[in-house]
């Protein structure tokens, strides 16, 4: 019974560490629009740049962990800078790249630290 409660607990365990392991911006993807995201954690600005045949009707939205809207942005170039006022505290972000028509197109995380 011992054994069958560890290996359950290894199995969990296992699960729960590669959720974390696997990042959006770690898998090769063809399809990937946004190529880098910097700095990561980011304290009083981030970056965002975007494959160059992005189309420009996209718009990026930042939430908060617990989604509360902070950003909404039309893209306008290949690269974004988006400051970071005291709105935005410590902690996880979420953002979303969409299209036109509002669906996802690629959505990932990053984390500031003020």
């Amino acid at each position: 019974m011992k054994h069958l409660i560890s290996v359950i607990l290894l199995v969990v365990l296992v699960v729960f560490v590669s959720s974390f392991a696997i990042k959006n911006n770690d898998l090769p993807n063809s399809n990937a629009k946004i190529t880098r995201i910097y700095p990561n954690p980011a304290t009083s600005y981030i970056i965002f740049e975007f494959d160059k045949s992005i189309d420009r009707n996209y718009s990026l939205q930042i939430f908060t962990f617990f989604g509360k809207k902070m950003t909404e942005i039309r893209l306008s170039d290949s690269k974004l800078n988006i400051p970071l006022d005291d709105s935005y505290t410590r902690g996880l972000y979420i953002y979303q790249l969409q299209d036109l028509s509002g669906k996802l197109v690629e959505s990932g995380k990053f984390q500031v630290n003020k």
